[in-house]
């Protein structure tokens, strides 16, 4: 495999800057939010979020070595694999938060359903990019539909609400850049709001609750409702300029669960307040409006879904996380994107970019 030497004259620098600083400030926050009183050096967790960091740039820039145009064959292939990995969970998966979630492999461990996310797509981009342009109707949308059903059926049965929800949702996006018309989606729509009681049925009871308090917290304080409770008092307490690295209070007297996961927002928040979350928020727009960018750019239409699809994995992810951290939207366990603690998504993320980066690279190369 020989690398193009043209192309470094058109490196995207600013795509990968702006996604490695979220990453620092991530790690920085899985140090504060995991260290223990008293103890000196990183915790462990921290140790292993920094190992992933440095598995990602590596996967980042390896991408950046062949023409992502030789994906476009094999997407459907790429997606079967990883679809192979999801429905395997649960024969050979291990437990973690009552939820199995994640394949073991020697001292690490791999979480499948994050690396659908980008799977899908790679799959739905190489589906649309062989359709005809222009408005599309339900029939396109078949393919789509199914290719998105079955991993979030899968996923939702470990159970994982929150990456089934992202699994559906990128996958609407999707149909949407693809060219599905907008009069469809209420149609599409209509079926899920049939189902609706049925899969309320099938929500494990803490999901149930998660939803319930999210319309009033204050109906279990102490119970399903005390993640988010504790998760705005940990915002509103940083105020205008926080409290300062390390000095989170919720943080580091244990009031706020899971916080160098799906409440890392919160620690952020408190320790740099409003003008850092504004910093933090300002890098995630700046990240989606790249990628934007990067896709108008782009000279084919499998490139362009590319970038498009990853923008949308980052927007939803991080919309979704700062809302049910800040009482917006429901508590469904959604990690905020290039920041909360684990490998699998920090991964899949780092790699997605750099696909982001071989499209911006090698618009001239036609």
């Amino acid at each position: 495999m020989r690398f193009d030497r043209r192309l470094i004259t058109h490196f995207e620098w600013l795509l990968p800057l702006l996604v490695l600083a979220v990453c620092v400030l991530g790690t920085m926050t899985v140090y504060s939010a995991t260290q223990a009183t008293g103890e000196h050096g990183p915790s462990t967790l921290t140790t292993r979020q920094g190992f992933w960091l440095g598995a990602g740039c590596l996967g980042m820039f390896a991408v950046l070595l062949f023409d992502y145009r030789r994906l476009e064959p094999v997407a459907l292939l790429v997606y079967l694999i990883v679809l192979v990995g999801v429905i395997a969970v649960p024969f050979i998966g291990r437990i973690g938060g009552g939820s199995r979630r994640w394949i073991p492999l020697g001292p690490l461990s791999l979480q499948p359903s994050e690396f659908m996310k980008l799977a899908l797509v790679l799959a739905l981009a190489s589906h649309f990019s062989r359709t005809r342009p222009g408005p599309l109707g339900l029939r396109e949308a078949i393919v789509p539909l199914v290719l998105m059903a079955i991993p979030a059926a899968a996923i939702l049965a470990q159970p994982d609400l929150g990456s089934a929800a992202i699994v559906g949702i990128v996958a609407f996006t999707m149909l949407l850049v693809g060219g599905v018309r907008l009069r469809w989606f209420a149609a599409l729509g209509a079926p899920v709001i049939v189902l609706a009681p049925i899969m309320w049925r099938h929500l494990k009871a803490y999901q149930q609750r998660r939803i319930l308090t999210f319309l009033n917290p204050d109906m279990d304080p102490l119970g399903a409702g005390y993640h988010v409770i504790q998760s705005k008092i940990a915002v509103g307490s940083g105020m205008l300029w926080g409290k300062g690295f390390l000095q989170g209070t919720q943080n580091h007297l244990n009031f706020l669960p899971e916080q160098h996961t799906d409440f890392i927002f919160s620690v952020f928040a408190e320790e740099w307040g409003f003008v850092g979350t504004i910093l933090l928020t300002t890098l995630y727009l700046a990240i989606v409006l790249r990628c934007l960018l990067i896709a108008s750019h782009a000279r084919d239409r499998f490139g362009v879904l590319l970038v498009l699809g990853m923008a949308g994995i980052i927007f939803w992810q991080a919309v979704i996380n700062v809302g049910m951290t800040t009482g917006l939207m429901p508590v469904v366990g959604i990690p905020l994107p290039f920041f909360s603690y684990g490998g699998s998504s920090l991964l899949c993320l780092l790699v997605g970019t750099g696909l982001a980066m071989n499209v911006s690279m090698r618009r001239y190369y036609f």
